[in-house]
């Protein structure tokens, strides 16, 4: 099949997948039974073209690597290519992951689940903006979707029998992003709820992986198309408000387009929609709908992502674990939570990932030989959590924590936008630590405007061909300067202590100061920032000499300290002198621990039942892998401590 807004888009981060070559290249081969049936797409015309050669010259058939390989004669015939054959090499290789047909086997185990339905040519299977789309499968007949822009319709793809239809947004539950309709006469479709597929996902290993593995590869092609609008945010080029929903969508992994008012496209949609200054910065949904000035949780309501955790009416949301915070430790727990059957929420405030998720790239985590991009991994990570059944709700900041020891339910929970109390059994604290602000003259005026906290595939387009300064000396600090050296012309990281290797892993150290275009500038700190609506400049002054001079820069990283995210939570849960969660035996002497008869495990803080773990914890290593480690380990006693209680 060949939908094309599932069609064609894809991730900078993972551009090979596995494959048994020998018995499986002719797979990948498009044929008649296979090949996509195109509507009036851009990429008609490319994609019905004969699939490019699997493997390149040089490339080793025993490794399985579809993509050819970027090593020697390879490597310098990939760099070669344009963007748009890179694209259309990226399309054809992972066609058959994006688009397999299930087999008969596959279809009994899901037809019990669904109902069979006859429907006929012109009704809407599902529309833009719908939410919890169960799976479709066409039995019989044509299925054509189309992307709805302004008045006018772009033909997408056209599915046939044995096709099912979305992408991740099922599994997540979030907003459809096109529409899909009956173009045959009549047709005949297998419906599973959302509840039933999310059930078969976690429960049917024959039928799961095939699934996932296209929703997922669907929504990495999807990301990737030059053409497929989504939703769009139409800004000033300058405006703050505009590039923080920008930041939000990307950061959520929401397809979009950032439209500059300025541009011609942004002209014309401010002329046909009789749009002004003050309705700026405006989301256009792929629905149509319009929504001027939107707040952050108005813009994630429209996309799917804030969802109510309450059924109409309810005062109170029942859980047997909430996490509060959604980077490598909260996903990890919800993971393993999750799929040992407990009712699992998920509360986050911005964007999943935490810190490890604005990562370009974690290169010595667990499994990966050749590095995985942070935002890829802990994306991956919610959608498995999803897959188990866990509940998430973005941005959904907790406000307050109330401890009851003697209640079944003994957390109580107030969060941001929610009338109703969310009643836990068990807590977990894994709301990370944030990056401290510079004590820079003038800094507040550039926040996301110069300033910024992550260096990500967004803000690496703003530092093409500039020269960019980095505050930091841990690791955060040293991939973030990696990644930028590779468009920016030049990379200032600037430390204040006499080394780097104090705080990066040694590994990372030496790349950076192996890399020509990145300059370190020891015992420097920045004084002063400058500029009108961005960031033009920023003063430095080595602290040894005291001599100061003028960097000209449209971006500054921070990477500077950490800050726990602690500061809402009740003086009961005990703190170190930094504000990180005390847990183990640090707190067994905890007033509420000399009144039970249990000792608290290694992650359980001074109150029972509530633990803490990943960054926000105090003594944990700061690394992506122990996070997750930590949050595997924080289920574990959530366990223990349900059993003891019940």
């Amino acid at each position: 099949m060949g939908f094309g807004w599932l069609t064609r888009l894809g991730s900078p981060f993972l551009k090979i997948f596995w494959a048994d070559i020998s018995k499986n290249l002719n797979f990948f081969q498009s044929g008649p039974e296979t090949a996509p049936v195109w509507g009036k797409s851009a990429l008609e015309l490319r994609l019905r073209q004969p699939p490019l050669q699997r493997l390149g010259r040089g490339a080793n058939p025993s490794i399985g690597r579809v993509v050819p390989v970027c090593l020697s004669a390879t490597r310098r015939k990939l760099c070669e290519m344009t963007d748009e054959q890179q694209d259309e090499q990226f399309y054809r290789d992972t066609e058959g992951v994006a688009f397999p047909k299930l087999n008969d086997h596959q279809l009994s185990l899901l037809e019990p689940l669904g109902e069979r339905r006859l429907v006929k040519r012109g009704d809407l299977v599902y529309k833009a903006g719908q939410r919890d789309l169960g799976l479709t499968i066409l039995l019989r007949g044509e299925i054509e979707a189309f992307e709805q822009r302004d008045d006018t319709e772009q033909i997408l793809a056209t599915a046939h029998e044995r096709d099912f239809i979305g992408d991740v947004a099922m599994l997540q539950g979030t907003s459809a992003l096109a529409s899909a309709r009956v173009t045959s006469p009549d047709a005949e479709i297998l419906h599973i709820p959302a509840l039933e597929m999310r059930r078969a996902l976690a429960e049917i290993p024959g039928v799961s992986k095939t699934i996932v593995d296209a929703l997922i590869m669907r929504r990495r092609r999807i990301r990737r198309d030059r053409e497929f609008a989504g939703m769009r945010v139409l800004a000033s080029r300058d405006a703050r408000d505009g590039h923080q929903l920008d930041d939000f969508l990307d950061k959520n992994r929401i397809p979009h387009r950032l439209v500059e008012v300025e541009s011609e496209q942004g002209q014309a949609l401010t002329d046909r929609f009789h749009l002004t200054g003050r309705d700026l910065p405006v989301l256009i949904t792929p629905g149509g709908r319009r929504l001027r000035q939107p707040s952050l949780r108005e813009v994630a309501r429209e996309a799917g992502l804030l969802r109510s955790l309450a059924e109409e009416n309810e005062s109170e949301i029942f859980s047997d674990l909430t996490i509060v915070g959604a980077g490598p430790a909260g996903l990890a727990a919800a993971v393993y939570a999750a799929s040992e059957g407990l009712n699992t929420v998920v509360l986050e405030s911005y964007a999943p990932g935490g810190q490890a998720g604005s990562s370009s790239l974690i290169e010595n985590f667990f499994g990966f030989p050749t590095g995985v991009g942070g935002g890829e991994l802990t994306w991956l990570a919610q959608l498995q959590a999803y897959r188990f059944g866990a509940k998430f709700s973005t941005p959904s900041q907790a406000l307050s924590l109330n401890y009851n020891a003697d209640g079944e339910y003994r957390v109580c929970l107030e969060t941001e936008g929610c009338s109703a109390i969310l009643r836990a059994k068990t807590v977990l604290i894994a709301t990370g630590a944030d990056y401290r602000r510079l004590d820079a003259e003038g800094r507040e005026q550039f926040e996301n405007m110069g300033v910024y906290y992550a260096a990500t595939a967004m803000e690496g387009q703003i530092c093409r061909n500039e020269t960019v300064v980095i505050a930091g000396s841990g690791n955060s600090a040293g991939q973030a300067a990696m990644f930028l050296s590779e468009g920016a012309a030049k990379v200032l990281l600037v430390i204040r202590g006499k080394s780097i290797t104090n705080k990066m892993s040694d590994y990372l150290a030496r790349r950076v100061q192996a890399r020509e275009n990145i300059e370190i500038l020891y015992q420097t700190e920045i004084r002063k920032m400058f500029g009108g609506k961005k960031l033009e400049q920023i003063e430095l002054e080595n602290t040894q000499t005291g001599e100061r001079r003028m960097v000209r820069t449209p971006a500054v990283f921070s990477m500077v300290g950490a800050r726990p995210c602690t500061e809402w939570l009740p003086p009961e849960i005990e703190r170190d002198d930094k504000g990180f969660i005390k847990t183990g035996t640090s707190v067994a002497g905890a007033p509420a621990w000399q009144a039970s008869k249990h000792q608290p495990s290694p992650l359980e803080t001074s109150l029972p039942g509530i633990f803490a773990a990943g960054d926000v914890r105090s003594g944990s290593v700061k690394r992506c892998a122990a996070a997750v480690g930590e949050g595997g380990m924080a289920v574990a006693g959530v366990q223990f401590r349900l059993a003891s209680s019940s």
